[in-house]
């Protein structure tokens, strides 16, 4: 089954209090001598944030629907627009349980507060900390390659 995607008038999340926590993805043993050996116990682990959303009238009543019927009342993962240190992307996501709200702000929008679920805490592709330089003057090597590509 396809991935069912965050539909194109749901707004990017508020920047308030928006943040990444990753699950750990390792295990300590603890000895009775007071000394522990940790150990990486997962090569793929989750990470979770706070979204809020504010709404207009049309878009909370949108929401609460889709929640219910497209996400099956929140269980089922979708492609969800998050910011994370690579940029905006798509990251697979799913809410941990039902969200917050609607609740009425000054500006007559509707909060919405929800805990998401990422699959896989946001990274870059493997190899990239053997070439640093590569990633970090990303942009330097967009602009030459714009200015000196030839044109078609």
């Amino acid at each position: 089954m396809a991935l069912i995607m965050q539909p194109k008038w749901l707004p990017e999340p508020l920047r308030e209090g928006y943040g990444l926590r990753h699950v750990s993805p390792q295990t300590r043993s603890t000895f009775v001598s007071g000394r522990s050996l940790p150990r990486r116990a997962y090569t793929a682990t989750p990470s979770q944030t706070e979204v809020r959303w504010l709404l207009n009238d049309q878009q909370a009543a949108l929401f609460e629907k889709w929640f219910q019927e497209q996400l099956f009342d929140g269980v089922s993962w979708f492609a969800c627009r998050l910011r994370s240190p690579l940029g905006m992307d798509y990251y697979k996501a799913r809410f941990t349980e039902i969200y917050d709200g609607p609740t009425l702000t000054n500006s007559n929008l509707w909060m919405f507060t929800a805990q998401l679920e990422l699959y896989l805490r946001p990274l870059l592709a493997d190899g990239w900390s053997e070439y640093p330089e590569g990633f970090l003057q990303a942009n330097v090597i967009d602009l030459a390659a714009n200015r000196e590509w030839p044109q078609p």
